[in-house]
């Protein structure tokens, strides 16, 4: 690699573009005040930003969704800091480049002049790889600016971490993505020159379908116009063309949103499978944010599956941790297969249903007493109160059951939790049956 700065395609100093290079490349943000998102890192007073501003970058590693910005941030880090920028994809070098790439910072460090090595797609270094780098960039031979989709807690070596700073990038919104491409159609020098007319709905359809991600949002921009030509109006029907992928009506924010997730989870408690599949492509294709959509799996398993399949809220829950590490596109994955098993599983409102009416009995009556027996006893004075004062230990009886009363005497007799007899509440219901009668008239 040779000691520019920047390949020529993306000179920040304004020098040709490459012919030919596509638009995402040309319309890369060349400064700070060019980023538009990531307000969250680069707000004024940011540490991010003071340290790019005052030109002394720290070793860091950028984590965020693909077309977020982590290429161009690593290149105004080293533009500001005045040092050589080295690139590299952990796709294709290994350590022999890793070594030449520190053969070079070296003799630069001789010359007064710094390095800033930013390694994209760090994860897939493996830990041998990775170590490699830490001497490096312990003792400053190079600033470090690692890229990944993955999240680096699990991907990256914690020895690496502890020496880096992360900084977890978001996807775009829909307005800043807009924003982007009305500049690529003013941009005379590195826009498309000359600009087709583009329909709002079309530039609202092309930043919600690109999911945040810049370059695909930009990408699709540029084969819409290459189609219509420079005279030509890129519309709805354009704009599909280039996703190639129909325009889904959704609106993350409106009716839309509260509409699809509302069919969904009809369908699903109607254990409707193929209604479930489909109303969660829908909200996928529309760009909900998949997150939303697992929360809604955890609250499901245990509002309309509960102890009818108790492992319901285990793979909800674990449906919910792989969207957090894996992301979209492949988190789809993840989604699919918990819709499914949640379609598919019995359903049982009756935990639910045990607690609207054990919540109305409190709203009615108050909260009564419990028990003396079953109070606090852990305390100074507790027995002179009597609290604690003739608790049974449960696990001393036979059966680990006894009758001691547990809920207060004013609600003797109550029966909040009703099981149904579908899936594994069947047997609960059994079990409950024997031990309210092995608990006789103590109740509760």
């Amino acid at each position: 690699m040779s000691e520019q700065l920047f390949e020529p395609a993306d000179d920040p100093e304004g020098g040709a573009l490459r012919e030919g290079s596509p638009l995402a490349v040309r319309m890369r943000p060349r400064s700070l005040d060019d980023l538009v998102g990531q307000e969250h890192l680069l707000g004024e007073g940011s540490t991010l930003r003071r340290a790019i501003e005052a030109g002394e970058p720290h070793s860091m590693v950028l984590y965020g969704p693909p077309g977020t910005g982590k290429t161009t941030i690593a290149r105004i880090v080293a533009t500001a800091a005045d040092g050589a920028f080295e690139e590299e994809s952990a796709v294709n070098a290994g350590r022999a480049e890793v070594r030449a790439m520190l053969g070079r910072a070296e003799e630069r460090r001789r010359g007064g002049r710094r390095t800033v090595f930013f390694l994209d797609e760090i994860h897939r270094f493996n830990k041998a790889q990775q170590d490699a780098l830490l001497p490096a960039v312990e003792e400053g031979l190079v600033t470090l600016i690692g890229a990944t989709t993955e999240n680096p807690f699990f991907e990256v070596n914690s020895a690496l971490l502890s020496r880096s700073q992360i900084y977890e990038l978001r996807p775009l919104g829909d307005a800043a993505v807009i924003d982007l491409l009305k500049r690529a159609l003013s941009d005379p020098e590195r826009g498309l020159d000359p600009a087709p007319q583009v329909d709002d709905e079309a530039l609202e359809m092309l930043a919600a379908r690109a999911g945040g991600d810049a370059r695909q949002a930009l990408g699709a921009l540029e084969r819409a116009a290459t189609t219509v030509g420079p005279d030509g109006t890129i519309d709805l029907a354009a704009a599909e063309d280039a996703l190639q992928r129909k325009a889904v009506l959704y609106d993350k924010a409106g009716d839309k949103h509260y509409d699809y997730i509302s069919a969904w989870i009809k369908s699903t408690r109607a254990s409707d499978v193929d209604a479930s599949i489909y109303y969660l492509a829908a909200m996928l294709e529309g760009g909900e944010d998949p997150r939303f959509i697992a929360r809604r799996m955890v609250i499901f398993a245990s509002e309309d599956i509960g102890n009818a399949a108790p492992q319901a809220l285990a793979v909800a829950t674990a449906v919910g941790a792989a969207v957090d590490r894996v992301g979209m596109p492949e988190c789809r994955l993840n989604l699919a297969q918990g819709a499914v098993y949640l379609a598919l599983a019995p359903k049982s409102n009756a935990s639910y249903s045990a607690l609207l009416r054990a919540e109305a009995h409190v709203r009615e009556h108050g909260a009564a007493e419990p028990p003396a027996a079953l109070r606090s006893a852990a305390y100074a004075g507790a027995k002179q109160l009597g609290r604690g004062v003739g608790y049974r230990y449960p696990h001393d009886d036979p059966g680990g059951v006894n009758d001691q009363a547990a809920l207060p005497d004013a609600l003797a007799g109550e029966r909040f939790y009703e099981p149904t007899d579908r899936g594994f509440e069947a047997e609960l219901a059994e079990r409950l049956e024997r031990l309210r009668k092995a608990r006789g008239s103590g109740g509760g």
